[in-house]
């Protein structure tokens, strides 16, 4: 019998190639495990009971099962004995493989082990903890309830995430009535002060009892469907005890509309907890100020002070507070140690995946290279974060007002240049001057003499070339288009993405490095050798850039350079009358370079060119933009595109999802009761109806804003 007929019938799962490979790998891994851990793993043996027949091994992950207790674990894998593929024959009374018995294990992100449960079927059932040795130790009531919310937390969390992609991952909902909710607080309550235990966010350096996962995972379970006052009479209680949780609080009455509740309270807390952080993490400058005075290596506070210099408009100010910025090593979600599966069963999921295009590769899974080689989508964590402070800066001032700032504020290389040479001159003439003086010259004396401002001037300052292969190509390159720009022609280049006049300068480094690590620096720009004509620059007034901010810099002139070049070819086309083609792909990397630069219009209209290929993302922008604007229509029309690809996935989960996120927005503005009868005008298969529908009946249930209308 093959490893086809031991398939379940709609759950995903990998085959092991030896029996209960993937439970010593995960054993193996604990130890990597650095704050939630990954997503729960199911493991189960399945056998026919006959002698001769080989004994299969099978997997997947999964998220959002109740892990308060050995009895719901047991119920999950019991399940898993109704879900074996029928043989198809009409004689055969039913499948010959039966689940024998099956493991399930779910990470404690609070006390760094890993709880399993071992179900024999039929049989008995025994729970254990597994410690980062690989010990075996008692369940204790303690650690069932911290297991309990971590697993609520990865699926919160976890729901979502682009960036977080498994084979055979379900994902199910975590909380389904206002009794599990309330079960959920509690146990968030009782856990609360060890939150600091489960990590934070890659953006925030030091976890705290306020800035980790356990109320990152509270506030987005809660904000993403409005409703704060449960969590705000969570935060009521808890800051009593920690005055620290202010902050949380003040930010549960802003999403509740009452700002002056929220200020008073912060008021309050700064008087009380002075030397927190969080307290003044608040929309204005001095609280901004005080927040970075109180936490100088924590990003998020420079952050703020940073936004609130450009909404001042105060940018100079901005760039420099951007320049302080500290940077943390990125580290992403926790995963298990990847093994080679013997054989990957991702089941069809029907109707609602038959509206979905094929994902046989196409021409239009192709883009040209120029695109691909685009550094910005690289970027995570706190560099990810600083670009989109730097693209929003751009995006107010223009690419050559930012270079201007940038030039007053920081010392730029040539000036660099002519301030050492004007040192080497000073030291040359002191030392001259020093063999013809008396006895009583000093060191001290020397160094405050200086050489004469006209030899300065006569010396030529040598600057060193710094450039690559590519930078000459895309000298060329450039050259090219200016001059088919000045013709009134749009070149093409090799590649076949059309090169036409940028507008944009390529910025000059702002800082001079060491001589020896300049000959290494990647992408420096090129600056030819010329005499020094200009006076020595004082630099009383200025800074040293950040070499990392330096390479900002850079990444957003190659993003400015390809987005400009885009939009001249489009202006180009629609002159000539001529159709402007791209493939899928790349109309999905325009759209995606677009958002960054904060161009949204133009997003959008390149988002809605690229829906033909295999791709979540252009339906689930175009989800958000729609919903943003209150379309009805096109929110639901691309809702169901969004929610085929998520159960391709095996994403049958309601809430938190981006889906659920767009529904309640067009509630609070139109109606739960609206949106309900656009879907039935729309004539959908039942199947797709009950899905769509169930995003609204989580909002009855919980009572979400609209529901009533």
């Amino acid at each position: 019998m093959s490893m086809a007929e031991a398939s379940f019938k709609d759950i995903p799962e990998l085959f092991e190639v030896e029996l209960g490979e993937s439970l010593t790998a995960r054993t193996e891994s604990l130890s990597t495990f650095r704050e939630l851990g990954p997503p729960d793993l199911c493991h189960v043996v399945k056998s026919t009971g006959k002698a001769g027949t080989r004994d299969y091994g099978s997997y997947h992950y999964v998220s959002g099962v109740d892990a308060s207790s050995s009895a719901s674990l047991a119920a999950y894998i019991n399940s898993l004995t109704y879900a074996i593929e029928d043989p198809g024959t009409w004689f055969a009374k039913g499948s010959a493989w039966k689940v024998r018995n099956g493991c399930y294990c779910c990470f404690n992100a609070f006390s760094r082990v890993d709880i399993r449960v071992d179900v024999k079927i039929p049989g008995g059932v025994n729970a254990y903890v597994i410690d980062l040795r690989g010990e075996r130790h008692e369940a204790t009531a303690e650690i069932w309830q911290e297991t309990y919310v971590s697993a609520l937390l990865r699926a919160i969390l976890y729901s979502d995430d682009p960036t977080y992609q498994l084979d055979a991952y379900r994902k199910l909902d975590p909380i389904t009535s206002l009794e599990a909710e309330i079960r959920f607080l509690q146990a968030a309550e009782a856990v609360f002060m060890k939150g600091w235990q489960v990590g934070s966010d890659p953006e925030i350096q030091v976890a705290t009892v306020v800035s980790n996962h356990l109320t990152a995972g509270i506030m987005k379970y809660f904000g993403d469907s409005g409703r704060y006052q449960p969590v705000a009479n969570l935060f009521e209680k808890l800051s009593a005890r920690e005055p620290e949780v202010a902050s949380l609080l003040a930010r549960s009455y802003i999403g509740m509309n009452e700002e002056v509740k929220a200020v008073q309270i912060m008021a309050a807390a700064m008087k009380q907890t002075p030397q927190s952080y969080t307290s003044y993490m608040f929309n204005a400058i001095f609280s901004a100020r005080k927040a970075v005075n109180c936490a100088p290596s924590e990003f998020v506070t420079w952050e703020k002070l940073t936004l609130l210099y450009i909404e001042l408009g105060n940018f100079p100010s901005a760039l420099l507070t951007l320049n302080s910025c500290p940077m943390f090593t990125f580290n992403g979600r926790d995963a298990h140690h990847p093994i080679t599966p013997a054989r990957v069963h991702l089941p069809f999921q029907k109707p609602i995946g038959d509206i979905l295009p094929e994902r046989t590769k196409t021409e239009d899974d192709e883009a040209d290279p120029a695109l691909l080689r685009l550094p910005s989508p690289g970027l995570r964590g706190t560099w990810k974060r600083a670009y989109g402070l730097l693209t929003k800066l751009v995006s107010r001032v223009g690419w050559d007002d930012l270079l201007r700032i940038r030039s007053e504020v920081f010392v730029m290389e040539e000036e660099y240049r002519m301030q050492k040479a004007h040192g080497d001159i000073q030291k040359v003439v002191n030392e001259s001057k020093g063999e013809d003086h008396v006895n009583g010259d000093n060191a001290s004396t020397r160094g405050m003499k200086s050489g004469s401002r006209e030899d300065a001037l006569d010396v030529v300052v040598p600057i060193i070339r710094v450039s690559s292969e590519s930078d000459r190509d895309a000298e060329e390159a450039e050259g090219e288009a200016t001059k088919a720009a000045v013709d009134g022609d749009v070149k093409m280049n090799g590649t076949g993405f059309h090169e036409s006049v940028s507008g944009v300068d390529r910025p000059q480094p702002a800082q001079a490095a060491p001589e020896d690590d300049l000959q290494n620096r990647p992408q420096t720009p090129v600056i030819e050798s010329s005499a020094s004509t200009a006076a020595t620059t004082s630099f009383s007034n200025k800074r040293l850039c950040e070499r990392w901010l330096d390479n900002l810099f850079m990444v957003l002139y190659e993003d400015l350079r390809v987005w400009t070049i885009f939009r001249a070819e489009v202006a180009h086309f629609k002159t000539q009358h001529v159709a402007y083609r791209k493939t899928s792909y790349e109309w999905e990397i325009l759209a995606d370079l677009g958002m960054r630069l904060h161009h949204k219009e133009e997003s959008k209209e390149a988002y809605q060119r690229c829906l033909d290929s295999f791709s979540a993302k252009p339906w689930a922008q175009l989800m958000d933009m729609y919903a943003e604007e209150g379309d009805i229509q096109r929110s639901i029309q691309t809702a169901i595109r969004v929610a085929a690809y998520q159960w391709a996935d095996y994403g049958e989960m309601t809430y938190p999802t981006q889906i659920a996120r767009a529904f309640f927005k067009l509630g609070q503005i139109h109606g739960h009761a609206k949106i309900s009868f656009t879907l039935i005008s729309m004539g959908l298969p039942e199947s797709i109806l009950k899905i769509m529908d169930s995003y609204l009946q989580y909002g009855k249930t919980f009572k979400v804003e609209g529901y009533d209308f």
